[in-house]
């Protein structure tokens, strides 16, 4: 399986390449949970969304080991579009993403914008599918949105760069918490953390409404959902995790099925607190950050990777369409 050596060399492959994006806190936040929380800001990275790192560390890896492709095809729903396109860029090489016709127009129109051609399939499924088809064609090499080793050891790059961080800073994190869409993200950052300290426990968030990955882990199985699911996280929306992926998250401390009012909620508190633009996924993992710590009787310090910025008009409208600020966030009672 992957180790931590792979995310670092995958480290020492993109860093010319991304932003080090920084780690921030809020200390009203700290004040109302009584607890300490720290955000990796992979809003503010290249494409806004960590996906860079997989999809650019993939290139490098290819040209590294002398197979550069001459040409790139992937499919995504949005993040991993844009973070195919904008790598194969930097790289000089042609690429083709398949996208679903429902997928954030601000996802497309970056992805276009970065110089890939864009093909809209009737679903996910079909996007899957002709990814898959084209990439039998000679010279041409899949990107896949989650489960390749060298996409997973990229995407790990957040959680090693933010604990590290902490760990310089002397503070000692108890736990490490990432949203769960194919799992690439939830593993990478269960890779660098095992690796850098056993001692911290590694959660997983989901959507309820899309929440292939609970349903796998309480079966054994990956277990597939049969259509694209309807959830504000629209970027854990894959109908199911990889065979890669799943053997990672099977080794996590725990995981949480998120309803969709709780993820209006943290979007809405997120953005407000840090002053950044989050993703509905991204802000998902705080409502597993705030059940977590209920029945903590000691003050923790945990660390959430925010795992993209890129929200169009639409869906902020749906994100806002209640005002959640009243309610201020603890872990106590129910907030909502």
């Amino acid at each position: 399986m992957i180790c931590l050596n792979d995310v670092q060399q995958a480290q020492r492959r993109i860093a010319a390449y991304i932003h080090k994006t920084p780690v921030v806190t809020s200390k009203r936040l700290n004040d109302w949970l009584g607890h300490s929380v720290y955000f990796k800001a992979e809003c503010l990275q290249k494409v806004g969304a960590f996906k860079a790192r997989g999809a650019c560390n993939t290139l490098a890896w290819l040209i590294e080991t002398g197979t550069k492709p001459k040409h790139v095809v992937s499919n995504s729903s949005g993040n991993h579009a844009q973070a195919v396109a904008w790598s194969a860029r930097q790289f000089n090489i042609p690429a083709t993403i398949y996208m679903p016709r429902n997928v954030s127009r601000v996802k497309a129109k970056a992805t276009a914008a970065y110089g890939a051609e864009v093909v809209f399939c009737e679903s996910r499924a079909e996007a899957d599918q002709r990814a898959s088809e084209a990439a039998v064609q000679t010279g041409t090499f899949w990107i896949p949105p989650f489960n390749h080793e060298q996409v997973i050891a990229g995407q790990g790059t957040a959680a090693y760069e933010a604990l590290e961080h902490l760990h310089r800073e002397n503070k000692k994190v108890n736990a490490v918490f990432a949203p769960c869409g194919g799992g690439g993200i939830l593993s990478g950052s269960l890779i660098s953390t095992r690796g850098l300290s056993r001692s911290t426990s590694v959660i997983g968030a989901e959507p309820l409404k899309a929440n292939d990955a609970a349903q796998s882990l309480r079966r054994g199985e990956i277990v597939r959902l049969p259509e694209q699911p309807v959830t504000l996280a629209d970027g854990a929306m894959p109908l199911s995790v990889g065979d890669i992926t799943f053997d990672h998250l099977k080794q996590l401390d725990d995981f949480f099925e998120i309803g969709e009012e709780s993820i209006a909620y943290w979007t809405q508190w997120i953005s407000h607190l840090l002053k950044l633009h989050v993703e509905p996924t991204s802000a998902m993992s705080m409502e597993a950050v705030r059940q977590w710590l209920r029945p903590k009787s000691t003050r923790q310090t945990v660390l959430v990777i925010l795992t993209g910025g890129n929200i169009d008009h639409q869906m902020m409208s749906r994100i806002w369409q209640e005002d959640y600020l009243s309610e201020v966030p603890t872990c106590q009672t129910d907030p909502y």
